[in-house]
């Protein structure tokens, strides 16, 4: 292997923006570092953790290398992402409790308020996608009246194409949904089926059935590919819309905006945690064994635990950028002279 394929190899560890700008001049050090040291063990630590920060860096988590509007943009499309996790794993505990819901009362009373505390938050959840939807909808559309849409064609088309196999195979198959026929009684209206049909659709890939394959084989089929092809469809989604944020070059008021949206959406995220840590813990098993707690809703728990460290951490950096101002007005006004 010759010098410069080492040096490409190492330099992978940088996010495509830095490379594009400091690649050239810091592949000629690197080659020349080789000659030197042809193998050295620290200098590939040294580069894989200066990597490592500066892909945190661009993703809004850390460093101080983005502008102010820069680090807002990055920073709430890294919440973004981190809520799309969240919500992900979230929604199957949600769903899976909402199945014993419908067919009895819950065993304890922690089951009855986890339930109706996480049906609340999912609410509170949609109506803040719909309130951030909005906005960012319309500067979508004056962007791909007013200018060439090259770059944002691709990440749009993803996001479309994969919301467009998200919705079509979860309504295919909501339609076995496991709480269908369950027993009537007097609080089981209060979750709409359809909607925990839907999700339970969506998230039906977090499962624990991935582990014993025998029991995976008896699914029909149809659901077994759609297990193998909703996650993809989730990511592509996620991907997407992270990249036509960061593309779309929001204006200044309304990342702001979008910043107190997203301080809601992780204060709700703490709410929904709360209560699922709550159902987890309290052991309950609920009605046909359906609310008994396993090791994928512990699972689950962790993962969101992780996603909302992780969005905390893109929103300490969105308010430590200071409010983001517009970049045509400059940073601040002339001192007059004397």
């Amino acid at each position: 292997m010759t010098a410069q394929t080492r040096a490409a190899r190492l330099l992978r560890w940088y996010p495509r923006g830095w490379r594009d700008r400091y690649g050239a001049e810091f592949t000629e050090l690197l080659i020349a570092d080789l000659a030197d040291r042809p193998r050295c063990w620290r200098r590939t630590a040294d580069v894989a953790a200066a990597g490592l920060l500066a892909r945190l860096s661009r993703a809004g988590l850390s460093g101080q290398l983005l502008s102010p509007v820069e680090q807002v943009t990055a920073s709430l499309a890294t919440l973004g992402c981190a809520l799309a996790v969240f919500l992900t794993f979230g929604t199957m505990v949600w769903s899976q409790l909402v199945i014993g819901w419908q067919w009895g009362p819950p065993g304890n009373r922690a089951t009855a308020v986890a339930v109706l505390v996480m049906s609340a938050a999912m609410a509170v959840f949609l109506a803040l996608a719909l309130l951030a939807a909005v906005p960012a909808g319309w500067c979508l559309a004056r962007a791909v009246t007013r200018q060439p849409a090259g770059r944002l064609a691709r990440p749009g088309a993803l996001a479309a194409l994969s919301a467009a196999v998200l919705v079509t195979g979860a309504r295919h198959v909501q339609n076995g949904w496991p709480g269908t026929g369950g027993h009537a009684w007097p609080h089981q209206g209060l979750i709409p089926g359809g909607v925990a049909a839907f999700g339970w659709a969506t998230t039906l890939s977090v499962s624990s059935y991935w582990a014993h394959p025998a029991a995976l084989l008896a699914f029909p089929a149809a659901e077994i590919a759609w297990m193998t092809v909703s996650p993809a469809a989730l990511a592509g989604l996620a991907t997407g819309l992270n990249m036509t944020l960061r593309r779309l070059g929001l204006p200044a008021g309304v990342l702001r905006y979008q910043a107190r949206l997203g301080t809601a959406a992780a204060a709700v995220m703490v709410v929904f945690l709360a209560a699922a840590a709550c159902w987890v813990f309290a052991g309950a098993a609920g009605p046909r064994n359906l609310c008994r707690a396993g090791a994928i809703d512990v699972l689950a728990l962790i993962m969101m635990m992780l996603a909302l460290a992780a969005g905390w951490q893109a929103l300490r950096r969105v308010w430590a950028a200071g409010p983001p101002r517009d970049p045509l007005a400059g940073p601040c006004p002339p001192a007059p002279r004397s």
